[in-house]
């Protein structure tokens, strides 16, 4: 499975939550807590591939933790990657094991997410409103899921779809990782 995903800084975050909250109800508040992992000589990241612990905390108080693997983009404009997750069961135990197979965290941040799961063109798709701490700005992130690389056009063209009629233009688009960004912020303040 390719996650086909956009993500936007919104210029007018405001207006896009009031066309999300309109369009699909109101949306799901939860708190991603990320650790990516690396192998010590940087080898993942070297490949452009990602291995990460997630834990996600809901607003009633609700814990879920998946293990999540990125393979290399597949397409350099969107960053869409083969994408490989599970829920675990215990989020300790996933640490324990990443770390007992000799990955060390590379990263780690927290992530406020309102999330909006919704039908468009018979896809099941994900809009989600994201502000990480350390990082200025509100983004939004578009995914839905496509098969193959064969399905990957189609799928980022819904994805768009759903991005113009949220008034999103895609000068906005950015292909900027999270994690490179709050790498480079965290950089800036330790120059300080």
């Amino acid at each position: 499975m390719i996650e086909a995903e956009l993500k936007a800084v919104l210029r007018a975050p405001g207006a896009v939550l009031r066309r999300l909250e309109d369009a699909y109800g109101p949306g799901r508040v939860e708190v991603y807590r990320d650790t990516y992992y690396d192998t010590p000589d940087g080898r993942l990241a070297a490949g452009d591939r990602e291995l990460r612990v997630r834990e996600v905390t809901g607003a009633d108080g609700g814990r879920t933790v998946l293990l999540t693997y990125k393979d290399a983009r597949v397409d350099a404009v969107s960053g869409s990657k083969p994408e490989h997750e599970m829920r675990v069961a215990d989020g300790e135990a996933a640490h324990a094991i990443v770390r007992g197979l000799g990955h060390r965290p590379a990263l780690a941040f927290e992530k406020r997410c309102r999330n909006y799961a919704f039908e468009h063109e018979g896809r099941r798709m994900l809009a989600t409103l994201v502000r990480v701490t350390e990082l200025d700005g509100v983004f939004l992130e578009v995914e839905t899921a496509a098969a193959d690389e064969r399905e990957l056009p189609a799928a980022l063209a819904a994805v768009r779809a759903v991005l113009a009629g949220l008034g999103v233009p895609e000068a906005d688009l950015t292909s900027e990782l999270y994690t490179e960004a709050v790498a480079a912020s965290r950089r800036r303040t330790s120059a300080d």
